[in-house]
């Protein structure tokens, strides 16, 4: 009887629904024919003037509205000066939010969700701090300060360059000073070259130059450059710096005696950045509007006066503050004792480099001071700590014409193609050329100038600086050859050696020794040692007896560095 009242209930229940319907899509069917009905009688079918389709929309024309696009930009820079206490918490987006430990989660303890924008975001960011260090000088500090030129009259016998045009005249400048193997978080004071890095933000834009605190370098062949660098990082395998791969390649490739001796002495340790010379150690060109010009190399001296660690005070330092250099340098220029270096130019004319005792153009040659005497230019000091180390240095950017493509290709890989957007990076002149887009352009990207040579809206060509004919003359083919080494890539070790205190030479004797004494490979040290006695023989036999080897005589000819054939070998020097 229940079941029979449930049915008859269902079957009332669902006449009732579809009469409901019926009467409702009677009622829609009414709604379309008076809708079209209107349509047609008012001139107008749906989708020709429909609301969010009407064919115009555009405001009246009084209104006059713009906005400058650089608005937040130029917002968020000036954001960026004011303290703590001066700004309120806000999400990317600038949204405030209320709280930057408040996220969502379940009950009192649960998981956090994701469904969260401001976790997401936090996270998200911080996934993607880190940018890739650089492969060689990551670990380094800076500052800002300026260049004054005290020699003018000098300079313009020899160059045209605006930067050394008049006395007195300042050029803003950013040096960062760095290791060259080390990671980015090795100790600052470690036994290793320094960079000595300067931009000058001149009238003519920027120019980079990037020295080091020695004169010379472990190569002249710029191909052997990654291998040399794979040899003072880590092995492999172990991922631990390796005593044979170290003393292996120097010891296969001898013209970096030189600065291998310079490293084991005590200038290898420096006392922080502030009290070591600078040298561009390559050899540059200065050019005159005539297209004369000469080959010239810069020094800076140190103010300070030279000051280095021993190897034991160096060790010292590296365990109980391995940011000493970084701390020295901020705390000098915080407290008012702002660091400064005197600049001077070596000049030599084409025709005295002909007959000069080295080639011009080798990087492990010095040209010492009583063979081309210096000439002071100018004075540089450092008054600025950076307020963003992360903005100001570590995204500082060198272009130097030295190593022409492989210090631009880093920063384009480092900092994206558009580094020179950067604050720090960022000429003082305007910028004009063909080059768009690509990511994080943020300067306006060149306007809607064409980005082409156009005959239409023409770009202004400016001068050409001076006289291309005269300036390179090649003198051979392209050919395909390594350096040899021979009796002269022994002369500026043994001047070096000579040159040294009693106490200096114990130093880096035992400097040495300490070092390549840890290499397991006996012909590594052997060959090492017998290099050492071929510069001097009681150098060589005190290392060769301190490292357990003996040494044998070895001989180099005195023929060219360089031929102007193609020559095969085995080796990675010709002819050893």
């Amino acid at each position: 009887m229940s079941e029979s009242f449930s049915v008859k209930q269902s079957r009332a229940w669902v006449a009732q629904r579809h009469q409901l319907y019926l009467l409702s899509n009677t009622a829609s069917s009414l709604l379309v024919v008076a809708s079209i009905v209107t349509a047609v009688y008012a001139g107008w079918y749906p989708g020709v003037d429909a609301p969010g389709l009407r064919r115009d929309t555009s405001p009246p024309s009084s209104i006059n509205f713009q906005y400058a696009v650089n608005t937040g930009l130029n917002l968020q820079e000036q954001t960026s000066e004011l303290p703590a206490p001066d700004v309120s918490f806000t999400t990317d987006n600038g949204a405030p939010y209320p709280h930057p430990y408040q996220y969502q989660r379940i009950g009192s303890n649960g998981p956090l969700l994701l469904q969260d924008y401001h976790l997401t975001e936090l996270f998200g960011a911080f996934d993607r701090e880190r940018i890739p260090e650089r492969v060689v000088h990551a670990r380094g500090a800076g500052a800002h300060g300026y260049f004054e030129v005290t020699n003018a009259d000098f300079c313009k016998n020899y160059t045209m360059m605006d930067v050394f045009s008049e006395n007195g005249l300042r050029t803003p400048i950013t040096i960062r000073f760095s290791t060259v193997g080390g990671e980015s978080g090795s100790a600052d004071e470690a036994r290793d070259p320094r960079g000595f890095a300067m931009k000058f933000r001149t009238r003519k834009g920027i120019l980079d130059l990037v020295m080091n605190n020695t004169p010379v370098f472990f190569i002249r062949d710029p191909a052997k450059f990654p291998h040399f660098i794979h040899t003072q990082k880590r092995n492999p395998a172990t991922h631990l710096k390796d005593k044979d791969m170290f003393w292996d390649y120097l010891g296969s490739n001898p013209e970096s005696l030189y600065q291998v001796m310079r490293l084991f002495s005590d200038l290898g340790t420096p006392y922080g950045f502030r009290h070591m010379n600078g040298w561009t150690g390559h050899t540059y060109r200065w050019v005159k509007q005539d297209g004369s010009w000469v080959y010239v190399k810069l020094f800076a001296e140190s103010m300070q006066g030279i000051q280095n660690f021993t190897n034991a005070d160096a060790t010292a330092i590296q365990g109980s503050n391995p940011d000493f250099a970084t701390q020295d340098l901020y705390d000098s220029i915080q407290n008012g004792t702002y660091p400064g270096w005197t600049m001077y130019a070596q000049v030599l004319t084409p025709d005295q480099a002909q007959t000069f005792k080295y080639n011009v153009l080798d990087l492990t040659k010095d040209w010492g001071f009583d063979d081309v005497p210096p000439t002071e230019i100018g004075n540089f000091y450092l008054t600025q700590n950076p307020v963003n180390y992360f903005a100001e240095i570590e995204q500082a950017a060198s272009h130097p014409h030295t190593w022409l493509f492989s210090y631009s290709d880093t920063q384009r890989y480092r900092l994206g193609v558009n580094h020179m957007q950067i604050p720090v990076n960022a000429p003082i002149t305007p910028v004009a050329n063909f080059e768009r887009d690509g990511r994080m352009n943020i300067n306006g990207n060149q306007g809607s100038r064409p980005n082409y040579l156009s005959t239409l809206s023409q770009i202004e060509l400016p001068p050409r600086p001076y006289v291309d004919e005269t300036h390179q003359q090649w003198t051979g083919g392209a050919v395909a050859a390594l350096s040899a080494v021979n009796e002269v890539d022994f002369d500026w070790p043994r001047r070096f050696w000579q040159s040294l205190s009693e106490q200096d030479q114990q130093n880096l004797i035992s400097n040495v020794v300490g070092h390549l004494g840890q290499a397991p490979t006996v012909s590594v040290r052997e060959r090492m040692a017998s290099l050492f006695a071929h510069v001097y023989p009681t150098l060589g036999q005190a290392i060769a007896s301190g490292v357990g080897v003996q040494t044998t005589n070895l001989t180099f000819p005195d023929g060219p560095t360089w031929f102007n054939i193609t020559i095969n070998t085995n080796s990675s020097t010709l002819f050893y």
